[in-house]
């Protein structure tokens, strides 16, 4: 199924998609890092990026009308700048929000489905009128702005136009959903916000998939499975935290989901680069980075939860958050590769740049098996509706 990635980053969503059978025709991305961390790739005969045509630059240049008629999907997670109704008005001219860009290109190429993401704190209820502008906008992505027309008088005109209950051109079933990516398969807990849309001509009744993976589940494996003998933890370091373990006694049978997986999951066979660099050289990215230190909120992954959030490297120290924290206190910070991991790339995926550069990339990027697991029901869907 053809397809267009708007805003590639290091292609975590793109990835994801490719596993859920959708080829994009053309991959857009203007960060220079992220375009190299793509074309390395792609030289070095990675299957899931190798036949991607990227075209390194603004998304602001590209024609999507040549596109009309052409596409499945169009996808992405386009750059924003929240805003309030009591802001300045300019959120349309402003050059850090990007979803203007996805909303043309969904206008113009007129794909039979997309699917956006972004951060967690789009939901928050001080962006509620931005987060329902961007809705309705790609539910109907021709009801465009009228040249000096203010956002919210905008914002105004499509909520009259949708409760109107006229249903001519251009239109999309849109539904929007806030995830934890724990909760299918990532071992992160990483919440990221989906908009996903069917054309409505296309005929397509969708909901966001159920998530397959949970804490309950992770808990009674650890209590009452076989978690810590797989990973063969001496009894001695085998901890589950005091709430965890107070939870887990109401948890009365196994329960159906499968266990949240934990980072000690992730890293399963990865020597440790601190303690075995040698080994470590084996694997791309996986280098020990020194100068990690903890302090008030951030105080690393503990090995055996889901990772916290891995971000981006401009909280606080660098690399924030992006640390292990061993069951003896020890801290240090992950490896590329191992941020990859908690990311599920592909180990055989390279990341360009310095540690600091790669983290960015990673903090930044959409975990590849959620990106699969929502590409994937759409992609069924429209297989089904052909």
């Amino acid at each position: 199924m053809n397809s267009i990635e708007l805003f590639a980053g290091a292609g975590g969503l793109g990835i994801g998609l490719h596993h859920a059978g959708f080829r994009p025709v053309n991959v857009i991305e203007w960060d220079r890092y992220c375009c190299d961390t793509i074309r390395e790739n792609k030289a070095r005969g990675v299957e899931a990026v190798k036949h991607w045509k990227l075209t390194a630059g603004d998304v602001r240049d590209v024609d999507f009308s040549d596109y009309e008629g052409k596409l499945q999907l169009v996808s992405g997670g386009p750059p924003c700048q929240p805003f309030s109704l009591g802001g300045k008005h300019r959120a349309h001219k402003d050059q850090r929000d990007m979803f203007p860009e996805a909303i043309r290109a969904v206008r113009d190429a007129k794909p039979k489905a997309f699917i956006f993401e972004n951060v967690k704190g789009l939901t928050r209820e001080s962006f509620r009128n931005y987060f329902e502008y961007i809705r309705l906008q790609l539910e109907h992505p021709e009801i465009q702005r009228r040249g000096n027309e203010a956002w919210a008088d905008h914002l105004a005109r499509l909520e009259r136009h949708h409760t109107s209950g006229a249903r001519s051109g251009l239109n999309y079933r849109v539904v929007t959903q806030l995830v934890n990516a724990a909760n299918y398969g990532v071992p992160q807990r990483r919440e990221r916000v989906f908009f996903v849309g069917f054309r409505e001509d296309v005929n397509i009744s969708w909901s966001f998939p159920a998530p397959t993976h949970s804490q309950d589940a992770l808990l009674w494996d650890q209590l009452h499975g076989d978690y810590w003998e797989r990973h063969r933890v001496p009894k001695k370091l085998r901890r589950v935290g005091a709430a965890d373990a107070a939870r887990a006694k109401l948890i009365k049978a196994a329960p159906g989901a499968l266990a949240w997986r934990t980072v000690r999951d992730a890293l399963y066979g990865v020597p440790d680069p601190e303690h075995d660099p040698d080994g470590a050289a084996a694997f791309l990215n996986h280098r020990f980075q020194p100068g990690a230190r903890s302090y008030a909120g951030h105080t690393g992954s503990p090995l055996d939860e889901p990772a916290k959030t891995l971000k981006a490297g401009v909280h606080g120290v660098p690399g924030g958050e992006n640390m292990l924290r061993r069951p003896d206190g020890a801290i240090r910070y992950f490896s590329v590769r191992e941020s990859a991991r908690l990311q599920t790339f592909p180990d055989d995926f390279l990341f360009h740049g310095s540690w600091s550069e790669t983290m960015r990339q990673l903090g930044n990027a959409v975990p590849v098996r959620l990106a699969r697991a929502v590409g994937e029901d759409v992609a069924r869907h429209l297989s089904r509706a052909r």
